[in-house]
């Protein structure tokens, strides 16, 4: 079963921090996707409010997550975005509904 993690970030009040979470999280795309058991890991920018920003994680299983953690860049992903965001970051975490009956 497909385990999937919406992540919600919105960035401080400032065209650097903006800029910076944005590569941050293209910086993040590329290494994430590399790990086993990722089977996709997107980024996305809301359109009218730039500083709202989802990520959608898509894993075989909830425990590909160890993997993910694991990876030497998620402790560099949250000391860096930490000080960019307005706001805690949001995680919800869901497992697919396969559509098959």
């Amino acid at each position: 079963m497909v385990f999937t993690l919406v992540v919600h970030l919105y960035a401080k009040d400032d065209a650097a921090a903006i800029a910076t979470l944005n590569n941050l999280l293209l910086e993040a795309s590329q290494v994430y996707i590399k790990d086993a058991g990722t089977l996709n890991w997107y980024i996305m920018q809301d359109s009218k409010d730039k500083r709202a920003f989802t990520i959608v994680e898509r894993y075989e299983q909830e425990s590909s997550l160890q993997i993910h953690a694991a990876n030497p860049f998620y402790k560099h992903f949250g000391a860096t975005a930490g000080p960019l965001l307005d706001k805690p970051i949001e995680i919800r975490r869901f497992n697919e509904i396969d559509g098959k009956l």
